[in-house]
């Protein structure tokens, strides 16, 4: 199953996740060289709201970006707590695909 990133991103967008993918399918709703320029201690206010997400169709499952989040943002699919289910969805969505594929 592949990792979801919740809202437990918004704000922080921390892009250490990116770095260690080796399929590079975690994206942003900006670019992500953007988003990377914010001094981490900046994001907060000039990124509220926003998140990383990842590709459900590209991810392999791998894990290493949810070694990497400062936040425990990320989770297996199967694995995301009740209260962040919707943000499998989202995720799904930001790429225009339905959940679960």
């Amino acid at each position: 199953m592949p990792h979801v990133i919740t809202r437990q991103c918004q704000g922080t967008c921390d892009t250490a996740c990116v770095n260690v993918c080796p399929v590079d399918c975690i994206h942003g709703p900006i670019p992500l060289e953007r988003i990377a320029a914010v001094p981490p201690e900046a994001r907060a206010e000039r990124l509220s709201g926003l998140q990383l997400f990842i590709n459900p169709d590209e991810c392999i499952c791998c894990g290493a970006c949810q070694d990497e989040c400062p936040v425990s943002a990320i989770y297996e699919e199967e694995l995301v707590p009740a209260r962040y289910r919707d943000d499998i969805r989202r995720n799904a969505a930001f790429f225009g695909l339905a959940p679960g594929g």
